[in-house]
């Protein structure tokens, strides 16, 4: 069984082209380096109980707080894309020097972002893993698929709701403390939150960030967005819970079966949205052995 003391880890602020982007890190400072991308409604504290476990392993976990997310700055373009996500994680990885090895992982939206650069082949990343959003190719039905996936459609509009919510000027920033601790409860059903939206209030301290923070989905059909709908070239570790209150579990078969050559994907059982922090001994063991 994996464990690891919970280090308090550094923290440590770099300049981008727009914003000031705050990490959180932990293990040896010459070790692989492992750049941990957080997605919504949470930060990069949400890295707290994998991190050290991954740093015990020899990795440089770097956890940026996303743009938008304090203490990182709002970014002055206004740029809330995919690809501007991902444009900020290899612009931390070239300040970084993390060189060819480096790995990617990202939740949430940091996992779409992750899956953008995977989808590249100058990407400066060997091997990288994506928590709870698959590459969303890999979502479309395959023949032997189609029935589980028909189902996953139908359902999927109840999980989503709060997609077209978060369009509306004003209202889910104004609302954003009700909103944010309802997704928590639904995304991962018997989890306490407490903790992480006490980090999240830290990180949306005023109507700005909130703004921002809803803004990536008012993004979502922007060219920028659009982006993301690649097909992996790097080798891919792709893990769900099969208790994830956002993502039906029923597009799993075809994310398996769309898993390729030195790609895996695997449905976590009793696991939610936030199934790193739900079983942190057991997404790293997974993780580890990708990596190896």
């Amino acid at each position: 069984m994996l464990t690891a003391m919970r280090l308090a880890p550094s923290s440590r602020i770099y300049p981008l082209a727009t914003h000031e982007m705050a990490t959180l890190q932990w293990g040896p400072s010459e070790g692989r380096l492992l750049i941990a991308l957080h997605g919504f409604p949470d930060t990069a504290w949400t890295w707290r109980t994998v991190a050290p476990l991954l740093a015990d392993a020899g990795f440089r976990v770097v956890a940026p707080f996303m743009r938008g997310y304090a203490p990182s700055g709002v970014p002055s373009d206004g740029d809330y894309s995919v690809r501007a996500l991902a444009g900020d994680a290899l612009a931390l990885h070239e300040l970084l020097g993390g060189g060819a090895d480096a790995v990617l992982v990202g939740h949430d939206w940091g996992a779409i972002a992750t899956d953008l650069i995977a989808g590249r082949q100058d990407a400066p990343f060997s091997r990288v893993v994506a928590l709870a959003v698959p590459p969303l190719p890999w979502i479309n039905p395959t023949r032997d698929t189609l029935r589980p996936w028909l189902g996953a459609v139908a359902r999927q509009p109840f999980h989503s709701w709060y997609i077209a919510a978060n369009q509306i000027p004003g209202l889910s920033e104004r609302a954003f403390d009700r909103l944010t601790a309802k997704l928590w409860r639904d995304w991962s059903p018997g989890y306490d939150a407490a903790e992480d939206l006490a980090f999240l209030r830290d990180a949306t301290p005023s109507l700005a960030y909130r703004k921002a923070a809803v803004s990536y989905y008012r993004a979502i059909a922007s060219k920028g967005s659009r982006a993301a709908f690649v097909e992996p070239v790097r080798p891919l570790l792709s893990l769900q819970g099969d208790q994830d209150g956002a993502l039906d579990a029923g597009f799993f078969p075809a994310v398996q079966a769309r898993a390729g050559e030195g790609s895996r994907a695997e449905l976590i059982a009793g696991t939610g949205h936030f199934l790193h922090l739900e079983q942190p001994e057991l997404i790293t063991q997974r993780i580890l052995e990708f990596l190896a």
